[in-house]
């Protein structure tokens, strides 16, 4: 990363609009809010805005993965431990949030760098962070948002205009939960905004390009992205 970069903290690039559920919300119900809005998870919280955990689409995925048991299961599990065995069919039985959810995560405060949090996510596999402020969810930092500090243009080498300019074009992408933004990157040149990347659908374009004209100073708007591959979509 460059040092402009390593300079930044989680509060300079998170998403802060998030979508949230609470830990009663049914199982199907989730299923359709990620499917509709175009994410790939959601974060739990309870009635105080504190983090319980995050659903993810792997979550739901290994709902669908769990096997009907064999004949030779029996045998197998007199070998195993039975914490792990008790945790697998609760998140594939399980009927709420509470049940499926990732409960131990790796979380950031708001002044965590973003060297940190890069490093976090390379050790642990995964692919966001949340961001806690005195244990309630602020915000939270995608490989998305990463990509997009180490690609966006430095600051120093933009006319003031355009740096504000494209700041405000990313807080539009950051505003809609249906937002690709880890496949859409966004360039200001003058007051044009030119979209690099790749698109899920036609429908996906159109809006896009409607996001952007929204923003206040945009005269002018270049739809650059190419169609996403099915196997792309299917990394989602």
């Amino acid at each position: 990363m460059t040092g402009i970069v390593i300079a930044m903290r989680a509060k300079d690039v998170m998403s802060s609009n998030l979508t949230v559920v609470p830990p009663e919300m049914p199982v199907a119900e989730i299923a359709r809010l990620l499917a509709g809005r175009g994410i790939s998870a959601v974060p739990v919280v309870g009635a105080e805005g504190e983090l319980l955990g995050v659903v993810t689409e792997g979550d739901l995925i290994r709902r669908l993965a769990d096997a009907p048991r064999g004949p030779f299961n029996w045998f197998l599990d007199l070998f195993r431990t039975a914490t792990p065995t008790l945790q697998r069919f609760v998140k594939a039985r399980g009927k709420t949030a509470r049940d499926v959810m990732t409960a131990e995560l790796v979380t950031a405060e708001e002044t965590t760098g973003l060297d940190g949090i890069a490093q976090l996510m390379e050790e642990r596999r995964i692919r966001r962070v949340p961001v806690l402020r005195q244990g309630r969810l602020v915000g939270i930092v995608s490989r998305a948002d990463l990509l997009r500090a180490v690609l966006q243009q430095p600051a120093e080498r933009v006319a003031s205009g355009e740096a504000t300019l494209l700041q405000a074009v990313v807080q539009a992408l950051r505003s809609q939960p249906w937002t690709d933004t880890f496949w859409v990157y966004p360039s200001v040149e003058g007051s044009e905004v030119t979209l690099y990347g790749y698109a899920r659908s036609d429908d996906m374009r159109k809006a896009l390009v409607v996001l952007m004209r929204d923003v206040p100073g945009v005269t002018r708007v270049q739809d650059s992205m190419k169609d996403m591959p099915l196997l792309m979509r299917a990394s989602f």
